[in-house]
C-alpha cells in the first residue's frame, strides 16, 4: 500500500488546526495559564494531540515507505527515522524526538510533569510542529506516490 498522502494532508490540516488555537494560548503569562485549569487543560491536551498525531503520520510514513527492519522501540525512534528517510534533518530529528516523550508524560499523568515545562514547551513545540507540518507536506508533494 503506498503512502496514504490524503491521510497524511487531513492529520497536517488538523495539528495545524491545533497549532493556530495553541499560539493564541502561548500569548498569555506563565501565571494566566497555570492559574486558570481551562487554559492549563487547553494547552496539554493541545500538545498531547499535536504530538500524538505527528506520531500517526511518523508511523504510516515508517510503514510505507521502510523496509521493515528499522528500529522503533518508541515514539522518539519515529521522528529519527523519518530523518533517515531524507524528509528533514538528523539535527532537526533531535529537537523534535524529545516532543514524544512530553507526549508520554501528559497521556500518562505523571505527578511530576510540572507546569512550568509543559508552559515552555508551548513556544518549542509551536516552532517544531510548523516546521514538521511544513517538511511533510514538501516531503509528499515532491515525491510521486502510487
Amino acid at each position: 500500500m503506498p503512502v496514504d498522502t490524503h491521510f497524511i494532508r487531513r492529520k497536517i490540516k488538523l495539528i495545524q488546526e491545533d497549532l493556530s488555537v495553541l499560539e493564541d494560548l502561548a500569548h498569555y503569562s506563565f501565571e494566566e495559564i497555570s492559574g486558570d485549569p481551562i487554559k492549563y487543560l487547553a494547552v496539554e491536551r493541545l500538545l498531547e494531540k499535536i504530538i500524538m498525531r505527528a506520531i500517526d503520520i511518523n508511523q504510516h510514513m515508517i510503514a510505507e515507505l521502510g523496509r521493515g527492519d528499522e528500529r522503533v522501540r518508541g515514539y522518539e525512534d519515529t521522528f529519527y527515522i523519518l530523518s533517515q528517510f531524507g524528509i528533514y534533518s538528523e539535527e532537526f530529528a533531535k529537537q523534535i524526538a524529545p516532543s514524544a516523550g512530553l507526549r508520554n508524560r501528559l497521556v500518562h499523568e505523571y505527578n511530576n510533569t510540572r507546569r512550568d515545562i509543559i508552559y515552555k514547551s508551548v513556544e518549542e513545540a509551536i516552532r517544531q510542529y510548523v516546521k514538521y507540518c511544513d517538511s511533510i507536506l514538501k516531503f509528499i508533494e515532491h515525491k510521486t506516490f502510487g
